[in-house]
């Protein structure tokens, strides 16, 4: 695995992954109302798709998360084809109101803010939280969806695919990761582009 995601880095995949990562960077510096649509955006991907998520993210801007009542948000997921429409809006709708990147950016590490994200927002776990972060420029936790555990299952990094992810599983296979990203002197941010690429063929966000 180390050997083609080095192979990855040298041609022009590597050229998309640092872009998007230096996209990312910026989210750094992005307003309240941004960070906040990415987290909607995170809180949609759950049990759903990323290319669904990116659809309606572009669909309601910014102050559509922000301020549709509950049932008109409501109508326009599941008009937009979310199969969760119901929680989802009431997800957003919670996470409305949360001093979201004041208090991401208090914390000491990624760690701890993905331990108060999963604790405070529904509709927010381990894979979610960590996309959140490295979404807005955070680059050390590692982001465990079906296509990057597919792929670690094929290389032999992991024995199975576990149906469930409980802390400690999310955190034992997290550390794998952070092992192949030291050999392949990549982040945990740029290890995960690369895994979707080898696993879907693209590079969303």
């Amino acid at each position: 695995m180390v050997s083609r995601l080095k192979d990855l880095k040298s041609d022009r995949i590597g050229e998309k992954v640092r872009q998007r990562i230096s996209e990312f960077k910026e989210m750094r510096n992005r307003s309240d109302k941004r960070w906040f649509s990415e987290l909607c955006f995170c809180i949609l991907t759950a049990n759903s798709s990323a290319m669904l998520g990116i659809r309606i993210q572009e669909k309601l801007g910014e102050n559509g998360f922000l301020t549709l009542p509950l049932m008109d948000l409501t109508r326009k997921l599941k008009a937009m084809g979310h199969r969760f429409y119901r929680k989802r809006a009431e997800y957003i709708v919670g996470a409305r109101g949360l001093r979201l990147k004041e208090t991401i950016r208090s914390f000491p590490s990624e760690a701890k803010a993905r331990e108060w994200l999963v604790k405070n927002v529904r509709g927010i776990g381990y894979k979610e939280a960590s996309h959140f972060l490295r979404n807005v420029g955070y680059n050390n936790v590692a982001i465990l969806d079906r296509h990057v555990l597919r792929t670690l299952n094929k290389a032999g990094v992991i024995e199975r695919i576990p149906q469930q992810l409980s802390r400690s599983n999310y955190l034992s296979i997290e550390r794998k990761l952070k092992e192949i990203a030291r050999e392949a002197d990549l982040t945990l941010a740029e290890l995960d582009l690369y895994l979707w690429y080898v696993a879907t063929g693209r590079i969303l966000k």
